[in-house]
């Protein structure tokens, strides 16, 4: 969603590069540049403005001016304002002291109110709660059937004592709920309510009843984020109508320009608690308004990375990986624990998505939007074809081994020699890691590190750079060097703590992946 905003965004900043000193004018400018990326992706005016004169305040100020490096510290405020606007710091649940605990979804028709109930019911689950359901929406054709199937996708419990499509009594079964839910042990509850095409005086009442009936300890705005500019009129709408404690966003992953999720923090006043950024019933999380404004100034999101990694991956068997890679360089690891790596990665989500939060991805953003999903599925019946002694010594592989093996998985020879291929490669790729450190409790995730080999190619290429045969000019330039190695071994290439990868390059050994 956010991609076109970054573009933009990176395309401003490269233009700081190099720079030692800004003046009023490269101020000036890159600020008019991030004011039309900004507006191009939708961003309420207010908003805009809001924004870019904080920017140029401290920009001007001595934060900048004092810096080793002031574009990089110009990022840096940029990254922070990003994370003000998006509403500060990420916002938890509330829960009653006294279960259960009750949140109320409230929206326009059409916002994905139904199907978030069952993913939030889903995450509560994961969470270790009890959530239960509630039908309120009884005017929508098949709205309880809806909930009732997606409930049931999500493994929790559902209350629907109306059938719904104009019969029942919502502002009743919401009340009815709570009684249900105390008598069941249901910790939480989540009421559905209805929704309209529009606002209007009806939408309003019945939501406003529901509340009063209910008394919520949440009420969650759901908005659908590619409404654009409509987004932001319905939630001040719905502010002042019934109220709102925080905001969901739906339908993250479209391709919309996404100004709505930069603008309806700042113009409500409310935060955004929870985000939804795909049609399968995992793909939610808590929003996180730091993690946020990283992937949209291409920084990556490697803590949400970490988190989904250690949901997957167990400890012991991450140990036992590490183990194999790191002794006799890898050759402990077979192509069965290759393909246990994969399938372990599967489990994450979308390959392409987690790509998408390594830092620099946006540079190679085509390639992986074009990766292909089904290449696991087709990787997995290649090695499931071979016998227990081939997987464990793949080099004994030969031409009739592979004319067997392509038969039995239904793919050209060609695939078997190359799959063989990228499995030593990746092996010398995952051993490096093994032995450097690569991402904590995920051996076998590619793309974490560059390795030695890489370290020393850029030393080499660095002292084959020629020098001014000014003196003066020359001692400026090892000055601005020594200048970038301190601020390196501080932090961040852009000043930020734990962001030490922003200069991120593919690995060569990845990029035959990507082709």
């Amino acid at each position: 969603m956010f991609d076109t905003l970054s573009d933009r965004l990176s395309a401003t900043f490269k233009n700081l590069r190099g720079k030692g000193r800004l003046s009023e004018a490269d101020i000036d400018a890159t600020a008019r540049e991030i004011r039309i990326a900004l507006l191009e992706a939708d961003v309420a005016l207010p908003v805009v403005r809001a924004f870019i004169a904080n920017v140029k305040e401290r920009a001007r100020g001595v934060e900048v001016s004092q810096a080793l490096n002031p574009a990089q510290q110009v990022v840096k405020i940029v990254n922070e304002e990003l994370v003000g606007i998006l509403g500060g710091e990420t916002r938890r649940l509330r829960f009653a002291k006294n279960p259960p605990t009750v949140i109320m979804l409230a929206g326009l028709q059409g916002a994905g109110k139904t199907t978030l109930a069952g993913k939030l019911g889903r995450w509560l689950k994961g969470q270790g709660h009890s959530p239960l359901l509630v039908a309120c929406d009884l005017q929508r054709p098949n709205a309880v059937n809806q909930l009732s199937v997606v409930a049931d996708r999500a493994g929790v419990a559902v209350y629907a004592p109306e059938p719904g499509n104009g019969v029942g009594d919502p502002v009743q079964v919401a009340k009815d709920s709570i009684e249900h839910a105390r008598s069941k042990q249901f910790d939480v509850v989540i009421v559905d309510t209805a929704g309209r095409l529009g606002i209007d005086q009806e939408l309003m009442q019945q939501a406003a009843d529901i509340r009063d009936a209910a008394s919520p300890d949440e009420i969650l705005f759901v908005v659908d984020a590619m409404i654009g500019q409509d987004a932001v009129n319905t939630a001040e709408a719905f502010r002042d109508g019934v109220g709102f404690d925080g905001v969901v966003l739906s339908k993250l992953d479209g391709d919309a320009r996404g100004g709505a999720a930069l603008s309806i923090a700042h113009v409500t006043g409310k935060q955004i608690m929870f985000a939804s950024n795909g049609e399968k019933l995992d793909d939610f999380d808590a929003f996180h308004p730091d993690r946020m404004a990283s992937r949209i100034l291409d920084m990556g999101d490697l803590l949400t990375l970490i988190e989904q990694a250690e949901k997957t991956f167990s400890q012991e068997e991450a140990a036992k990986m590490a183990s194999k890679l790191a002794s006799s360089k890898g050759k402990d690891f077979t192509l069965d624990d290759f393909l246990a790596q994969m399938e372990q990665v599967r489990k994450m989500g979308s390959i392409s998505k987690l790509l998408g939060m390594l830092p620099g991805m946006g540079q190679i953003k085509d390639q992986i939007n074009n990766i292909d999903e089904r290449d696991v599925d087709r990787t997995a019946a290649i090695i499931k074809s071979m016998t227990p002694k081939e997987r464990a010594e793949p080099t004994i592989i030969n031409g009739s081994r592979r004319a067997r093996i392509a038969k039995g998985s239904g793919v050209e020879v060609s695939a078997v020699k190359n799959l063989v291929e990228r499995f030593f490669e990746a092996r010398k790729m995952m051993s490096k890691m093994a032995q450097g450190g690569g991402m904590p409790g995920m051996p076998g995730m590619p793309g974490m590190g560059g390795g030695p080999g890489r370290q020393k190619k850029q030393v080499k290429q660095a002292k084959g750079k020629r020098k001014s045969g000014n003196p003066m000019k020359r001692k400026a330039e090892e000055q601005a060097a020594a200048a970038r190695r301190a601020q390196a071994a501080q932090g961040g290439a852009l000043g930020l703590p734990a962001q030490d990868d922003k200069n991120f390059e593919l690995p060569d050994e990845f990029k035959k992946f990507m082709g």
